[in-house]
């Protein structure tokens, strides 16, 4: 289970204060049948995606609209840092593989590593860490006091002997763990702090499926976290029937926020609810009225001559599917011939994780 969470980019992280921050990146390669890419880098600042990589687009992709300040020029040259880190880390896997005399298995194999430091803006106290896992398991990682690399399987002990004496390459991750990867945690904290600030209204919608369905308050496009959506009901808070949803990050850096109402349409028409969006970024107050006329939906509740027409459009399908059968049939009796029979193959679902992969840094030069 550890081993599919970090390919999907998902974290069981415990919560932090605001003043703890992280820059974490996640590599994982694979061996074996499977639909994954054979190789995934995920790049998160708090514990938030920002960027991804893989061995299937090939392309470093931000996540975050901020993240594009380095310019065109430096995800060129993540990208290249990536693909060159995918070539290492597949060699790693091999070995790994032949450590635990599995280089002839058919079986699907994985090896991760994650790259990062954290930074207490309060204490100031910094740390760096660099654990490689192998199978979902703990299988060497680096000990930045000591410059030595630490075993959790015997059969690690050969590649800690062998890195142990690469003393130029500890020296790298030294530096790399308290020093640079501090200034890029810290670049990128001042670059989302400047977008958190831009003042950008947020687009608030009424959506709902069918008459029945929930109504769903969405708030979307906003930079700050701290947006608060609810509901309600003839000028009072209403939490009866009220499903909060998760504040969730969108491609452009931007957040959206969604609260569903469970309300019979009588309900709602006789009575005055309110979906309120307050964003602390801008310091205004955003209201949808809850009516017919501002709730959008692919169910046309307004046309009574709708179901009319989908009955009359289902039945002329049917007409024509039969009439076309008795005449197929009539031909073969006519020509004495056999049926032929199709061999229709429904395509093949491809689960491609939507692991999001970062975008590496310089690091990966040094796998």
């Amino acid at each position: 289970m550890k081993v599919i969470l970090l390919i999907l980019g998902i974290e069981l992280l415990p919560t932090v204060s605001a003043a703890f921050h992280s820059l974490k990146h996640t590599c994982t390669a694979l061996s074996g049948d499977t639909n994954f890419p054979e190789f995934t880098a995920l790049s998160l600042l708090d514990n938030v995606q920002v960027a991804y990589f893989d061995s299937n687009t090939k392309t470093v992709v931000p996540k975050t609209e901020w993240i594009r300040r380095e310019g065109p020029d430096y995800l060129t040259s993540l990208t290249d840092i990536s693909i060159d880190g995918h070539q290492r880390l597949k060699a790693h896997l091999q070995i790994f593989k032949d450590q635990f005399n599995q280089s002839m298995s058919t079986g699907v194999h994985t090896l991760q590593v994650m790259m990062g430091c954290e930074w207490d803006e309060e204490t100031g106290v910094t740390e760096g860490f660099l654990p490689f896992g192998y199978d979902g398991e703990d299988f060497i990682s680096f000990d930045l006091k000591t410059l030595t690399w630490i075993t959790s399987k015997p059969q690690a002990v050969i590649t800690k002997d062998r890195w142990d004496n690469d003393k130029a390459d500890n020296e790298y991750w030294k530096n790399y763990l308290t020093q640079e990867c501090i200034e890029w945690l810290k670049k990128f904290l001042d670059y989302r702090k400047s977008s958190l600030m831009r003042t950008v209204p947020p687009s608030v919608s009424l959506l709902q499926k069918t008459p029945s369905s929930p109504v769903t308050c969405h708030a979307t496009g906003f930079y700050t976290r701290e947006v608060i959506v609810t509901w309600k009901k003839d000028g009072q808070d209403h939490h009866e029937d009220v499903e909060m949803g998760e504040t969730l990050h969108n491609d452009d850096g931007t957040f959206q926020k969604s609260v569903h109402l469970t309300v019979k349409p009588e309900e709602w028409k006789n009575n005055k609810y309110q979906c309120v969006v307050q964003d602390s970024g801008i310091n205004e107050v955003f209201i949808k009225v809850l009516t017919e006329d501002e709730i959008e939906t692919n169910w046309d509740v307004k046309d009574p001559n709708t179901t009319g027409l989908i009955t009359a459009v289902v039945v002329t399908l049917l007409l024509v599917i039969v009439a076309a059968f008795i005449w197929k049939k009539k031909t073969r009796q006519a020509s004495g011939g056999a049926s032929t029979s199709s061999n229709n193959s429904a395509p093949e679902a491809q689960v491609l994780s939507q692991i999001n992969r970062q975008f590496l840094t310089p690091a990966l030069k040094q796998m």
